[in-house]
């Protein structure tokens, strides 16, 4: 990842290619916060771990706390964990590595199940904010 300085603040870019595509970044840090967009299993534009909900949520994990960790924080301030899934059978796998990451640092966290993500091949998607504490 690279960070970019832009005039309303830092910009945390991936080159993953939706940020692109749709105009966004993975993470902008606003003061003392980090807002890091939606992230899934895509790595090099390639969904990993096809069927997977445990392996998928890890990977979208470590791209969001990638981005935690470029816009100046780490794990231990992330305050919020937002994830989506597509069948509700993923809760728990999502849950499960949402514990083993954070299991120490307990932030905020919602689960929401929506009808279909970007891409049908993957079946979450990670948001996470962190605040310097």
């Amino acid at each position: 990842m690279s960070v970019e300085m832009e005039n309303i603040g830092r910009r945390v870019f991936s080159g993953g290619i939706w940020e692109e595509r749709y105009g966004y970044a993975r993470a902008v840090v606003a003061g003392d916060r980090v807002i890091v967009s939606g992230c899934t299993a895509t790595v090099d534009g390639e969904v990993r771990h096809i069927g997977d909900a445990y392996r998928q949520s890890l990977t979208a994990i470590d791209i969001a706390l990638e981005a935690v960790l470029m816009g100046g924080l780490t794990c231990e301030d992330v305050v919020m964990v937002r994830y989506y899934v597509v069948e509700q059978r993923h809760f728990d796998h999502v849950g499960r590595a949402i514990g083993e990451v954070f299991g120490k640092v307990r932030p905020a966290c919602t689960g929401v199940r929506v009808a279909g993500l970007v891409d049908p091949r993957m079946l979450v998607e990670i948001e996470i904010e962190a605040v310097r504490t």
